[in-house]
C-alpha cells in the first residue's frame, strides 16, 4: 500500500505540473523520448531479474509449460472478456464513447463532429506506426536483461544474491517514479482526461470486472488440460492476477508447493508478455482491451507501456484496473486456495 501511494504522489505532480505548463506543449516534445529510454531500462532492470533468479531458470524446462499454456489461455481469456464489455458499453476501438442516435441509429463519438473523429484517427493511425518499432525495442530489452542477469549478475552476485535483489528493487521503485510522474505530464499536458472519464463515468470500473471474469474463466478451462493441477489450484493462480512476489506465497502457505511454483512462473511471465504484446494488441484489437493484459500490473510497471502504445485517457482505465485487481489478489487467492 505504500508504494501505491508513493507512485501516485508522483503522477499526480506530473499531472499538475503537465496542467501549468499546457500553454508551451509543443516545446516539451522531450519528454516522450526520456521516457521511452526510461521504460527500457526498467524492462532491462526486470530482465535481469528474472534472469539471475535460480527458481526461473531451473523451472522453465519442467513445470514452466503449464504456466506458459496458463498464461496465454489467461491473457486471450482477458483480452476477450474487455472486448465484450467494451461493446457494451458503448467504447469504440480507440476507447472513445459512443453515442447512439436514435433507436436502432448509428453510433458516432459522442460530442465530436466528423472532422474531429478523423483527425483523431489520423492521429492514431500515425502513431500506430511507431508501435512495430516499440515492440522490437522492448524484445530487445528484455533479451539483454535476460542475457545480462544470466551470465552476469548471477556470476558477480553469486554469492550476495540477496544484495542484488535490494538493489533491483529499489531500481524498479525509482524508475517506476520517474515513469510515472512524465504519464501524470502526459496526462496534464493533454488536458482532456478529467473530461473523458467524466463522459465514461461507471464504465470505468467494469472493465477490472472483465479482467477477473477473462481470467478466471481461462483458468477454468485450464483445469481440464493441466493435469498436474486442480481447479481450486488453476483458479488461485489465475487469481494472483500478474502479482508474482504476492500469490505464490500464499498458496506455497496452504501447502500446494507445484500450484505455489507454476503461479509464480505464471505471474513473471503475465507481466513480461503482457509487455511485449500490449503494443500490438492496442493495433490490431483495442487500445482499452492492453488494461487487461497485465493484470495488477497495469497500474505500475506496464502503465506506461499502455500509455505509450495507446493514448494518455487509457493510462485512466490502466491505474483503477491495476488498483482494482491488486487490492483482490490478498482476497481472492486465500479464499479459493482455501
Amino acid at each position: 500500500m505504500g508504494d501505491l501511494i508513493l507512485y501516485l504522489c508522483f503522477a499526480v505532480v506530473g499531472y499538475i505540473a503537465g496542467s501549468k505548463v499546457r500553454h508551451v506543449k509543443e516545446k516539451l516534445w522531450w519528454t516522450g523520448k526520456i521516457q521511452t529510454a526510461c521504460m527500457m531500462l526498467l524492462i532491462i532492470l526486470m530482465g535481469s531479474r528474472m534472469g539471475s533468479n535460480e527458481e526461473i531458470i531451473s523451472n522453465l524446462s519442467t513445470i514452466g509449460l503449464s504456466a506458459l499454456i496458463m498464461t496465454i489461455a489467461i491473457l486471450a481469456g482477458s483480452v476477450g472478456a474487455v472486448y465484450i464489455v467494451r461493446k457494451m458499453i458503448g467504447l469504440d476501438r480507440f476507447g472513445t464513447l459512443q453515442k447512439t442516435s436514435g433507436i436502432g441509429g448509428t453510433s458516432e463519438p459522442g460530442g465530436e463532429s466528423g472532422a474531429s473523429v478523423e483527425v483523431q484517427k489520423a492521429e492514431d493511425d500515425q502513431k500506430k506506426q511507431g508501435l512495430n518499432t516499440m515492440t522490437i525495442l522492448i524484445v530487445i530489452a528484455i533479451a539483454i536483461g535476460m542475457l545480462f542477469g544470466y551470465f552476469v549478475i548471477r556470476t558477480a552476485f553469486a554469492e550476495n544474491m540477496a544484495d542484488f535483489d535490494r538493489l533491483c528493487s529499489l531500481g524498479i521503485k525509482i524508475g517506476l517514479c520517474i515513469l510515472l510522474t512524465f504519464v501524470g505530464l502526459d496526462l496534464g499536458l493533454d488536458g482532456t482526461v478529467i473530461d473523458n472519464f467524466k463522459s465514461v463515468g461507471f464504465r470505468v470500473f467494469l472493465i477490472p470486472i472483465a479482467t477477473v471474469a477473462g481470467t478466471l474463466g481461462a483458468a477454468f478451462v485450464m483445469s481440464f488440460f493441466l493435469k498436474d493441477l486442480t481447479l481450486r489450484e488453476t483458479l488461485a493462480i489465475g487469481a494472483g492476477f500478474g502479482w508474482y512476489s504476492l500469490a505464490p506465497g500464499i498458496i506455497m502457505d496452504a501447502g500446494h508447493m507445484t500450484a505455489s511454483a507454476v503461479c509464480f512462473l505464471h505471474n513473471v511471465m503475465r507481466e513480461m508478455l503482457a509487455i511485449l504484446i500490449i503494443p500490438s494488441i492496442a493495433k490490431y484489437v483495442g487500445y482499452v482491451e492492453t488494461v487487461s493484459l497485465p493484470g495488477a500490473a497495469a497500474m505500475d510497471v506496464c502503465l506506461p507501456v499502455v500509455e505509450k502504445s495507446t493514448r494518455s485517457e487509457i493510462a485512466v482505465y490502466s491505474f483503477i484496473s491495476g488498483l482494482i485487481l491488486s487490492a483482490l489478489v490478498p482476497v481472492l487467492v486465500p479464499i479459493i486456495i482455501g
